[in-house]
């Protein structure tokens, strides 16, 4: 697919690796200036330098999506680079396993931060800005998990994700009249690190649950993030879509 992002400015949280690292190297490549905010910088300035590499344009900067000051600090640092943010991809989020009988306020309140409150932070530093921009995008990144599914292990980080969804909504009817967009991608399981991290019985498990066969990759979600970025998709606000090889759809094992 092919979008024209010449000249905009995109800022990616948590855009040093895993699906955020997708979502900045495929928009990269789509002519687009991409600000990589992480908290980890060595892998932020890694992904950078490789993208301007190729001919693209990159930069990183870091970020702590749990501070509102280092947030509001991050982005006011790219406008003033930049002159203008024109779409956010607000992706920071973590997915540690804790089962309810062992979490703590410390486990909840951890996830919570970076997931939910990291979104709302993102947004509203971002606001004043995209405000000004010919069009506004913000892309949020949710999951199946929690809006529609359940893990165990991932009570915290479920909530967090449809905690996600009900902000968006709300967020895109108070945007709408500067014609800024807010939507959400949804992923199912994308192989990346993190979910290497979860074991081989794990991955196996999920990928014989995926109708269309394996994992999703990193460029099945940014393609997605992409349309819902362009001028194109102007009518389309507060919405979501699953990008999960059809892992929800069934009714049980034995329907495909």
């Amino acid at each position: 697919m092919k979008v024209d992002l010449a000249g905009k400015v995109v800022i990616v949280t948590g855009g040093s690796k895993g699906i955020g690292k997708g979502i900045a190297t495929v928009f990269a490549k789509q002519g687009a200036h991409v600000v990589i905010a992480a908290r980890g910088q060595e892998l932020a300035s890694k992904l950078a330098t490789e993208l301007q590499a190729l001919d693209y344009s990159a930069s990183a900067i870091a970020v702590d999506v749990e501070s509102y000051e280092s947030v509001e600090n991050m982005v006011r640092e790219v406008a003033i680079t930049y002159g203008a943010i024109d779409i956010l991809c607000s992706n920071a989020g973590i997915f540690p396993s804790v089962k309810l009988e062992d979490m703590t306020t410390e486990n909840w309140d951890q996830v919570l931060n970076i997931n939910a409150r990291g979104t709302m932070f993102a947004l509203k530093a971002c606001v004043p800005y995209l405000k000004q921009a010919d069009f506004g995008r913000i892309i949020i990144t949710s999951s199946i998990t929690g809006p529609v599914t359940g893990y165990a292990g991932w009570t915290h980080y479920a909530a967090s994700k449809a905690a996600q969804l009900g902000f968006m909504r709300t967020a895109a009817l108070e945007l709408a009249q500067y014609n800024i967009t807010v939507n959400a991608v949804m992923p199912g399981n994308i192989a990346t690190e993190g979910l290497d991290g979860l074991g081989e019985e794990y991955l196996l498990k999920m990928a014989k649950a995926i109708p269309l066969g394996g994992l999703g990759s990193v460029e099945d979600i940014a393609y997605a993030a992409l349309f819902l970025s362009s001028k194109e998709a102007g009518f389309i606000t507060g919405q979501s879509i699953i990008i999960d090889g059809g892992q929800t759809l069934p009714e049980d094992a034995e329907a495909f």
